[in-house]
């Protein structure tokens, strides 16, 4: 095998080229016996120009022979030797080369020699150590070992040859290698696939290339390299084979580059899957075990699980420590390695701890071994330091999160035993890590700080109590959207109306956010100034799709096209406890639901017509009559629609829902609710009952007069009469005042019949119709005007009046309170 040695170099020569060298390879002799394609591309000289010529024919001049030829010493030992010397390249000019010479060592005293290069502006990248490195004015220090491992092996698969490299790579001394197999060299299954690889390669001839295995290190070793062999055969000149030659280098480092690499990767497909800051510290200690540490847990700043400005950096003289709670905790062993603090616990931050130095410095704590001995922070805390001994915690990472110069939480890493120390490109990934965590961890601060918000105005907008009163009984819930598109702009109200009506609202703003619940409160408002003219429902709808389209016209940026349309849907219905009739309409809304009073449920067919903001179509109003003690179920699609059910599925289950037996209003909302709600809606839900009332004769009297002078003494006469009846003489003088004006008024603008009608429920009111269209307009006289106090006379005396239209004219209406006022 000796006399093949030169063959088995040249073999290799393929191999270097994977360490991006030029590589050389010399015999006893020193001729050339190897060249590489990165060696014909340095100095131009192709392998057939160069093998089997002495090595020494390639340089420039005398002094660079006589440079050179020291690494052969008298006696034939093989020695190092690097240094710059110059080089003829192949079209005659001069290039001066960094060499590094390393001798292969075998079994009998030959030397061979392996030799590396690079150009003189170029720093030597395969050096691996300085021992033994000089230094040469305006060069690179240069490395006295070439960091690739050769081994020649026999067809036995014994090896012959191999240079010092070898063993130190993969930690295998060069007696017990020398002569023996890999696996009576070093036993084990990455021993024995890499024979069963060689022996391929023997058999087949087909070079394996780059086969990773880990060193042959002793166990708990504090680095494992990883190297990548080249097996290729070696054949003599008759094309027989006679061995094979395994080309090492280390790979640990790109392996581990592509390992964080991989991680990273992961982290954006693990982390931050929702807007929930407690999952995201969650996802954070699931990604980093095993993959970085045995144990890590993620404490998040009680404030910004609230959505509150995050706490700042701690003074470096100390300051108040910030509450901080355990938002996630991994461990690779499942069982043994119990937390101290459970999941969703707050975490007390020891002031001399290096927690509480990472708060105050905001810098990492990197403690690669850590110090369990006597005087450190953990005297004082004696179950960590239990923790820490049982589970054999050796290495600790402590990373800040953080965001714009605030703390957003801590994240600690931990391994435990059988596992390697943390290296410094651990904590590079840590940072990273926990910094990418840190971005959806704010975005869910800033998330719930917006719903918090949202959910704020929403509620300070909504009515808080709400009452039909004499017309109908009321109950109502409202859920918010539990999903991260956040705070909808569902509404709902109850408007008490002149007459005993009672006026039943319900809507929604498209969108989420603050925005939507901004919208949400002028439609509210507008809805409720409407309501106070007494405009009919279909005119209502109309003058609040007027607002709509005039706000959005206002509102509308070029430069942003969310501004450009606001749609809402709108259902108002107006029930009449007196004739017990219902008049509705809506604009885009699903329509209500009827509950008869022997539980049968209905849903009316109202005209559709087109979400305010359109301006489409008119509105249609549709009237029916209502037993007492209906119930009138308005509603949003939130409660109706899922996106595994369509809307007419949806209503379906709110009619078996309110089907129910249930005498209690509020129980049969909060009923309906539950029955619906149990698949969680990406948008708010809101559901509004009113079970109707009536009003008897009891409570109501009404006559009708031709329109001549003698009219309004008849009215007053009649009003009186029937306050006597109530029992209401004491409000007979007022009463008298009001229809005596109200009636002579419709005598004076009016033609036809004049009606009156008196209303006894939580007030009194007086009601006159007539056939005119004109409505009367408060003044406020001079001392010299000798008519317009008369209206003026009747808002004094009332606490409220107005007018509204009716089919064949016009109403005007007043009330006053039942009781007295007082002195």
């Amino acid at each position: 095998m000796d006399s093949s040695a030169p063959t088995a170099l040249a073999a290799a020569q393929t191999a270097f080229q994977s360490v991006g060298a030029a590589i050389a390879l010399l015999d006893a002799r020193g001729t050339v016996v190897g060249w590489t394609q990165a060696a014909q591309q340095l100095v131009g000289h192709a392998a057939a120009d160069v093998v089997g010529e002495p090595g020494a024919s390639l340089l420039a001049d005398s002094d660079d022979r006589t440079k050179a030829s020291a690494f052969i010493e008298p006696a034939g030992a093989p020695s190092r030797w690097s240094g710059i010397v110059g080089v003829r390249h192949r079209d005659g000019r001069r290039i001066d080369l960094h060499l590094c010479v390393q001798p292969l060592s075998g079994q009998n005293s030959q030397a061979q020699w392996v030799v590396a290069a690079t150009g003189k502006d170029t720093p030597p990248s395969w050096a691996v150590d300085g021992s033994g490195s000089e230094s040469l004015t305006g060069g690179w220090p240069l490395p006295s070992r070439l960091p690739v491992g050769v081994v020649v092996r026999d067809t036995e698969l014994r090896c012959t040859w191999v240079n010092d490299t070898q063993g130190l790579k993969d930690g295998i001394a060069q007696k017990q290698r020398l002569g023996r197999t890999l696996t009576q060299a070093a036993p084990g299954r990455d021993a024995e696939t890499i024979e069963t690889v060689m022996r391929h390669v023997l058999e087949s001839g087909v070079p394996a290339i780059n086969r990773e295995y880990r060193a042959f290190l002793p166990m708990h070793a504090r680095h494992e390299p990883v190297l990548a062999a080249s097996v290729f055969r070696i054949d003599d000149g008759a094309g027989r084979a006679v061995g094979v030659c395994a080309v090492s280098v280390d790979v640990s480092d790109s392996r581990r580059a592509r390992q964080r690499l991989a991680i990273l990767s992961e982290a954006g497909n693990r982390i931050g899957t929702t807007l929930d800051a407690m999952q995201t510290g969650q996802e954070l200690a699931d990604l980093t075990v095993p993959l970085l540490a045995d144990y890590a847990t993620v404490d998040l700043a009680e404030s910004v699980l609230l959505g509150e400005e995050p706490p700042t950096r701690l003074d470096p003289r100390g300051g108040r420590i910030p509450a901080f709670r355990r938002a996630g905790v991994a461990s690779l062993h499942q069982g043994p390695l119990e937390p101290l603090f459970a999941r969703e616990e707050p975490v007390p931050v020891p002031p001399a701890s290096p927690f509480a130095g990472v708060l105050r410095s905001g810098q990492s704590h990197f403690e690669p071994i850590l110090d369990t001995s006597p005087g450190t922070w953990l005297d004082e805390h004696h179950a960590v330091r239990t923790a820490i001994r049982d589970h054999t915690m050796h290495s600790l990472m402590v990373v800040p999160m953080h965001a714009r110069g605030a703390v957003l939480g801590v994240a600690v890493f931990v391994r435990t035993a059988d596992r390697v120390p943390f290296q410094e490109d651990d904590l590079l990934l840590a940072e990273e890590l926990v910094n990418w965590a840190a971005l959806s961890v704010e975005n869910a601060r800033q998330y719930a700080r917006e719903r918090s918000a949202a959910l704020a105005l929403q509620r300070h907008l909504l009515p808080h109590q709400v009452t039909g009163g004499t017309a109908a009984d009321v109950a109502w819930r409202y859920l918010p959207a539990d999903s991260h598109h956040g705070v909808g702009g569902d509404w709902f109200d109850v408007i008490e109306l002149s007459g005993a009506r009672v006026g039943l609202v319900v809507g929604d703003v498209v969108g989420h956010g603050i925005n939507a619940a901004a919208t949400m409160g002028q439609l509210r408002t507008a809805v409720r100034t409407l309501a106070d003219m007494d405009m009919p429902p279909d005119e209502l709808l109309a003058r609040l799709d007027e607002q709509v389209l005039r706000r959005a016209e206002a509102d509308n940026d070029p430069r942003d096209p969310d501004t450009a349309t606001m749609v809402a849907t709108c259902l108002y219905a107006v029930y009449d406890p007196v004739t017990r009739q219902c008049t509705m309409a809506r604009a885009g809304h699903p329509p209500p639901a009827v509950v008869d009073p022997h539980g049968k449920v209905t849903f009316p067919d109202l005209p559709t017509g087109a979400p305010l903001g359109l301006g489409l179509v008119p509105f249609e109003s549709t009237t029916l009559e209502l037993p007492e003690n209906s119930v009138l179920a308005l509603y949003t699609d939130g409660l109706i629609e899922t996106r595994y059910h369509d809307i007419d599925a949806g209503m379906n289950r709110l009619a078996a829902a309110l089907a129910k037996p249930l005498p209690a209003l509020e129980a049969l909302g909060s009923s309906a609710v539950d029955a619906l709600s149990c698949n969680a809606s990406c948008d708010d839900a809101t559901l509004l009952l009113a079970r109707t009332r009536s009003l008897g004769p009891g409570q109501v009297v009404s006559w009708e007069f031709p329109a001549e002078p003698s009219a309004a003494g008849r009215a007053r006469a009649l009003a009186t009469r029937q306050l006597n009846q109530w029992g209401l003489d004491h409000l007979t003088e007022s009463t008298q005042l009001i229809v005596s004006e109200l009636v002579t008024n419709a005598i004076l603008h009016g033609n036809g019949t004049i009606g009156l009608r008196l209303i006894r429920h939580e007030a009194l009111t007086c009601e006159v119709t007539d056939t005119s269209n004109s409505h009367p307009r408060l003044r406020h006289p001079h001392t010299t005007d000798e008519n317009g106090r008369g209206l003026l006379l009747v808002s004094r005396l009332t606490r409220r009046w107005g007018t509204r239209h009716t089919p064949d004219g016009k109403l005007i209406w007043a009330e006053q309170q039942l009781t007295a006022p007082s002195p």
